[in-house]
């Protein structure tokens, strides 16, 4: 029998371990998905919790993502109930109102791990599918009105069950997407990362001992609690309100209340929710909520359940973001990342010398689907766009970066979209727009030229296309966000939400992202240094 050992260095190797085993599941995911949007962007989140579903360690990937997977754990927990789990299960949800948290798109596979016959961890991954049926190709879009428009919600039901495939659910799932072949090895492909982390889980407990492994996850949530108190005790005290205007013409508000024990976020008083697929659920504005606090309170170590004790979040059910009934969720991320780019600038005018100005605050995602011009073979190509992030006290913004909410992903590669896609890139470069200057200037966006050589159905979702990048202490604004399509004859189209819009060949879709905004008050010249960012 393994003794009991609680000393601060096997925690250290025990918490070390999660966060290897958590990491080990994301280089599985790149390593073995069938889509560039998983193993090329890296539109994915894995992380593990404990047997209550409480966040212990998370891998790479999208941080908005990372923080779906505690939520999806316990709402698998609250239906299916604990003693109902067996070692060999294997769970998939997408539904918002099953766990899902985000859109049917983001694919949640969930694992209990089990040891010594007790439930002792999850290991769980979230990735985008590229199409999980739906009224349009890539299963975004803008005119749904319910979510049973979407396409396949998968209400946390197993895929294995005592370690037995249920082949009727794969079947299902296959048989509801334009894409059987894609979907399958992603779905397999989160299904391998799971089983691997859950081995790893398994030896760190046979290892130090059920006793050691646990006492090793509670002093964790303990360092994380103690980490975020003492962030939270060096932000100002009081109460911050922020009232902001979107580009359809709605006011959004919210009111951070600070104190010594708490932050609270308060979206009680927003719009309510809409038939049409701009909402999210309350975890999506929890999630915002999150990273906004975690930014200020603790941004250097991992985060896990621990780190988010000291905050509320108070949103009021049947609003935007806090979607209940058949609401659809299709363009969820617009919503979250323009909430989290508000909350940003409500507490970055309190502190104004530590806070960068606005970025781009768009996922700018766009969806291209068709049949490739030369092999026939169907695709859809997913894509968020990089953007300019704001200017601080200290420098210029950064060029070309994804959404601040968008983690360290990556553009899809050229080569990748002209060969997989037989889509031609005419050119991807910065932008040349002015916007954002300051005594430090915006960083710049990015102007991409697509030309299909085949017929296409194009989706996009473009935030920030009328109301523009927010500068800050003076700084001016950055830019806007949009997507046009200039035909044939000459003609020209622009959007901020389109789907189901043919694309013949011979068109050409062009994408402009906005520059970040300024920092301060312009001393001359364009605004940006004249030394290179370091």
């Amino acid at each position: 029998m393994t003794p009991h050992t609680h000393d601060p260095i096997t925690f250290s190797v025990i918490q070390a371990g999660l966060t290897a085993a958590a990491d080990e599941m994301f280089a599985v995911l790149k390593k073995t998905a069938m889509s560039p949007i998983i193993y090329e962007v890296l539109d994915v989140g894995t992380g593990i919790t404990d047997a209550r579903g409480e966040l212990v360690s998370s891998g790479a990937g999208i941080p908005t993502f990372v923080g779906v997977l505690d939520k999806a754990v316990k709402r698998i927990l609250e239906i299916e109930g604990a003693s109902n789990v067996r070692e060999g299960d294997l769970f998939v949800t997408n539904d918002p109102s099953y766990g899902g948290v985000t859109h049917l798109n983001d694919v949640v596979i969930a694992m209990p791990v089990f040891a010594q016959s007790e439930l002792v961890a999850w290991t769980a991954s979230i990735a985008h599918w590229n199409d999980i049926g739906g009224m349009t190709p890539g299963s975004m879009s803008t005119t749904a009105s319910e979510i049973f428009q979407e396409g396949l919600r998968l209400p946390a039901v197993r895929l294995f069950d005592g370690g037995e495939l249920l082949q009727p659910v794969f079947d299902i799932i296959m048989a509801n997407s334009r894409l059987p072949d894609f979907v399958r090895g992603d779905l397999w492909a989160q299904v391998a990362a799971s089983r691997r982390a859950a081995s790893r889980v398994a030896q760190l407990v046979e290892t130090y001992g059920l006793d050691t492994f646990k006492t090793a996850l509670e002093n964790l949530f303990e360092e994380g609690e103690r980490r975020a108190r003492a962030g939270l005790a060096l932000l100002p005290k009081g109460t911050f309100r922020i009232e902001e205007e979107q580009d359809d013409g709605a006011h959004w508000q919210a009111e951070i209340r600070i104190t010594d024990d708490t932050f609270t976020v308060d979206l009680s008083g927003n719009p309510d929710q809409r038939a049409a697929p701009y909402n999210t659920s309350r975890d999506g504005a929890v999630i915002s909520s999150q990273m906004i606090f975690r930014a200020l309170s603790d941004p250097t170590l991992a985060a896990n359940a621990g780190s988010f004790r000291p905050l509320k979040v108070i949103t009021r059910e049947g609003t935007i973001f806090h979607a209940t009934g058949t609401a659809p969720h299709g363009y969820y991320f617009e919503t979250r990342i323009r909430l989290y780019d508000m909350l940003w600038q409500c507490m970055a005018r309190a502190l104004p010398e530590r806070m960068p100005a606005g970025h781009f605050a768009s996922i700018c995602g766009t969806v291209l689907a068709g049949d490739h011009p030369d092999t026939g073979r169907r695709f859809t190509m997913v894509e968020p766009q990089m953007g300019g992030w704001g200017a601080t006290a200290e420098r210029d913004g950064l060029d070309a970066m994804y959404s601040a909410s968008h983690g360290e992903t990556f553009n899809c590669p050229v080569e990748i979209c002209e060969t997989r896609y037989g889509i031609d890139v005419g050119y991807k470069r910065l932008n040349e727009s002015a916007d954002g200057h300051g005594q430090h200037a915006g960083g710049k966006g990015l102007s991409v030229s697509y030309k299909p050589r085949g017929r296409t159905v194009l989706a996009g979702g473009y935030s920030r296309n009328r109301v523009p990048v927010w500068g800050l202490n003076g700084g001016e604004n950055g830019g806007t966000n949009a997507i046009a399509v200039t035909r044939r004859d000459g003609s020209s189209e622009s959007y901020a939400f389109v789907s189901g819009l043919v694309i013949e060949p011979g068109d050409e879709i062009t994408i402009s992202t906005a520059n970040g905004g300024g920092w301060g008050k312009p001393t001359g010249g364009n605004g940006r240094n004249m030394f290179p960012r370091g």
